[in-house]
């Protein structure tokens, strides 16, 4: 590759931040449209049926445990989920949703299937899986 070349390369990063920019807007202005965020959904889609350890909710979707407990202090006052000590090790605490957060994580599944569905009818499937291919490369070749 020339050096004129290189000079007209986006770094990879500063465009996987663009997209995913851009894509949290779409999704916080659809939840805004709901009462809710975005991350609001994210958990709502990451809590189990029979609940899920709130420490497990960070890693799974990426969030710092003050921004999570932040948005599960949220979800609580909102009637989405509720919080309840494990019998056993009081330690542990589960969150579980409601039957209103039940209500919201089908909104948010929905509206998740529809933009993949945009997203699968719009790009070839052989660029999609290099795509996937290579985000996977991405995330094993970043170290923190």
């Amino acid at each position: 590759m020339t050096n004129e070349e290189e000079k007209n390369l986006e770094p990879i990063d500063l465009a996987l931040r663009k997209v995913w920019q851009k894509i949290l807007k779409m999704y916080n202005q659809t939840a805004m449209s709901y009462n809710m965020s975005f991350s609001h959904g994210m958990v709502l889609l990451s809590i189990d049926k029979e609940g899920t350890p709130s420490t497990q909710l960070g890693p799974r979707m990426g969030l710092e445990p003050t921004s999570l407990s932040r948005t599960l202090n949220s979800m609580e006052e909102l009637g989405m989920i509720t919080r309840t000590p494990d019998k056993k090790d009081k330690r542990v605490v589960f969150v579980k949703l409601t039957d209103k957060g039940v209500e919201y994580r089908r909104m948010a599944r929905d509206e998740v299937r529809k933009y993949n569905e945009k997203l699968y009818q719009s790009i070839d499937n052989g660029e999609l899986e290099v795509f996937m291919k290579v985000l996977n490369q991405i995330y094993d070749l970043t170290e923190y």
